[in-house]
C-alpha cells in the first residue's frame, strides 16, 4: 500500500476522532485547561525533526507555517464560547464539520500532489509543522476569547480573583 495513501486514511481516522470529541466537548464547560494543553501533548512530535529525513528547509517551514496559520482562521472563526448558567462553553457549529472536512480533503490533495516532489520524511515534517501551527493559533485565539468573556462573567458578578485586587 502506498505510504500516501496509508497516512491520508490516518488522517481521515483523525478527523473522524476530533469531530468527535468536539461534539463530546461542547457538552461539558470549556476551562483553559482543555485549551491550553493540546498543542503540549502535540508538541512531543516535534522529536521527530531529530532524525534528517524530517527536517525542513527554512522556505519549506515558512510556507508550512504559513499554511498553518491560513487554515487555522476558519477554526477560528467556528470557536464561540457562550455562557450557561455560571460556565462557560463552546458553542456548537454546523460548519465546524464541514470545516473540518474541508481542511481534510485540502491536506489530502496536498499530500498527494507533493508526494511527487518530496520525499515522505520531508512531507511528514512540513505536515506536522501546518497541523502545529495551524492549533497553535488557534488555541492562543481560543484562550484570548475565554478570558475576555471570563473577565466579563466576573464584572458581572462583583466577582474578582486575588489577582484582579489592588493592594493600596
Amino acid at each position: 500500500m502506498n505510504l500516501v495513501l496509508l497516512s491520508s486514511i490516518v488522517a481521515v481516522c483523525m478527523a473522524v476522532g476530533a469531530m468527535f470529541i468536539r461534539l463530546k466537548a461542547a457538552k461539558k464547560p470549556a476551562t483553559l485547561k482543555k485549551i491550553i494543553l493540546p498543542p503540549f501533548f502535540m508538541s512531543t512530535g516535534a522529536l521527530m525533526y531529530i532524525f534528517p529525513e524530517f527536517r525542513l528547509t527554512p522556505a519549506e517551514m515558512l510556507e508550512a507555517i504559513g499554511v498553518g496559520l491560513l487554515f487555522s482562521i476558519f477554526l477560528i472563526k467556528t470557536s464561540k464560547f457562550e455562557v450557561r448558567g455560571q460556565e462557560i462553553y463552546l458553542k456548537r457549529s454546523k460548519s465546524f464539520v464541514f470545516i473540518l472536512i474541508g481542511l481534510l480533503v485540502v491536506r489530502i490533495v496536498f499530500k498527494t500532489y507533493l508526494s511527487q516532489s518530496l520525499d515522505l520524511g520531508q512531507l511528514s515534517g512540513m505536515f506536522f509543522l501546518l497541523a502545529f501551527a495551524m492549533i497553535v493559533s488557534w488555541r492562543i485565539a481560543m484562550y484570548r476569547s475565554f478570558t475576555k468573556l471570563q473577565k466579563e462573567m466576573e464584572k458581572e458578578d462583583g466577582f474578582y480573583n486575588e489577582k484582579d485586587m489592588k493592594l493600596t
